[in-house]
């Protein structure tokens, strides 16, 4: 063969390997590594027309995928959509979460700055001050400081070094959408540092107030408390929820939009009415199918009785575990009286005849302040419970069943 001859057949034979190369190229493109169509990120040519090609990929790891023309100059550029998982969420969130207590209700609040707390207007109950407990156990006094009975909003504020510097960022009621997950934190039947889960149900317009309802559990107690959403911002305060003889999965907060006017010092004024009579009005204007008789005075106070026995006998077992510590520690001498919860004996006269250690005195002090507090919470409860003409024996009974019937009969 002639020198000529040779060079053309190698000249055909690396056009052809070429052209292999290139449809090679072209079905990776196509299927890339994954195969089954799994999209990948192509280049162009500076002299091709840029196709329309996916730019990020991963709806299982949680990268949003979009399409879009490619840059003939940059690499794709992968946008994150990726969502904290929900228990970081929540260790974040708790500790801004706190229980208010009154002499007759336990609710909900939640820190929006170091020394602002919001909660409902009928978790104060019309009292200028209240107790705060922290996540951490800790009590403090809170000053009620603003009210907006027409929306159920209440500002709380406490010294700046009683926080633990966690707080909530508040977000917007308004933007969100049907469907959308929140979660619910609070002290449901007194027990702090509780977290449900659920979606926005809807968003309902009642008279001047906004309201987002929920099939989040709300239960007695998380009144005050914050829902948030996936981001962490608080998108309302839980308010009520619909009794279950009437409907369930129903629960409402009031929009957090509401509060910053509130903290601004712009909220409106509305029409007199409360978000729970709006609500019932509004419920009330729709025909609704019979349902089982509402319960009378009395068993509503039993309940509410049994509620607040069992947040107190919650506060008593915090003490009995620090009763013997302070005993061992800072106490020398004889405690009479055979009491159910041994701390009792400091509401007994003459129980006590023994000697504080120096250096103890505050710590007795403290021990006396949170056990007056409980006393005074049971005698507020059985107070109420005796208004609602609940019969003796049935409180009683609810107050042996928590080992506190002896505080009723203290001095």
């Amino acid at each position: 063969m002639s020198g000529d001859g040779a060079a053309r057949l190698k000249l055909v034979a690396a056009v052809m390997v070429a052209m292999a190369a290139g449809g090679a190229a072209i079905w990776y493109a196509r299927t890339g590594p994954g195969g089954q169509g799994t999209p990948t990120p192509v280049r162009v040519a500076a002299d091709a027309s840029p196709p329309s090609v996916p730019v990020a990929t991963g709806a299982a790891t949680g990268v949003a995928t979009t399409t879009a023309v490619a840059d003939t100059t940059t690499p794709p550029t992968v946008i994150s959509a990726q969502v904290a998982p929900l228990e970081d969420l929540i260790s974040v969130a708790l500790p801004a979460v706190v229980r208010i207590e009154t002499g007759s209700a336990i609710g909900s609040a939640f820190f929006v700055k170091r020394d602002t707390l919001l909660t409902n207007v009928h978790v104060v109950a019309g009292n200028s001050s209240v107790g705060v407990r922290l996540p951490d156990g800790r009590s403090v006094q809170g000053r009620v400081d603003a009210t907006a009975p027409e929306y159920d909003i209440a500002v709380v504020r406490v010294a700046e070094s009683d926080g633990s510097g966690a707080v909530l960022p508040m977000g917007s009621a308004l933007r969100t959408r049907a469907g959308q997950e929140i979660v619910a934190l609070g002290s449901p039947l007194g027990l702090q540092n509780t977290v449900t889960r659920g979606i926005v149900s809807a968003l309902r317009q009642v008279g001047p107030v906004m309201l987002v309802q929920t099939d989040a559990a709300i239960n007695p107690g998380n009144s005050g408390g914050p829902l948030i959403d996936r981001s962490g911002r608080v998108i309302a305060i839980a308010t009520m929820t619909v009794k279950a003889d009437v409907g369930q999965g129903l629960s409402f907060g009031v929009a957090i939009e509401h509060a910053q006017a509130l903290l601004d010092g712009h909220l409106a004024s509305g029409s007199g009415s409360t978000p729970a009579s709006g609500l019932n009005q509004m419920v009330a204007g729709t025909p609704q199918a019979p349902s089982a008789a509402p319960p009378d005075a009395r068993d509503v106070g039993v309940k509410a009785f049994e509620r607040a026995a069992a947040a107190a006998a919650s506060d008593a077992d915090v003490l009995d575990a620090r009763w013997p510590r302070f005993v061992a520690a800072c106490y020398q001498g004889p405690i009479s009286g055979g009491f159910d919860r041994p701390w009792f004996a400091l509401f007994a006269p003459r129980a006590m005849q023994g000697a504080v250690a120096p250096g103890c005195e505050s710590t007795l002090t403290d021990l006396r302040e949170s056990a007056r507090r409980i006393r005074d919470a049971v005698l507020s409860a059985d107070e109420a419970a005796r208004r609602a003409d609940v019969y003796p024996g049935t409180r009683r009974d609810v107050l042996r069943r928590y080992r506190l019937d002896a505080l009723t009969g203290t001095p």
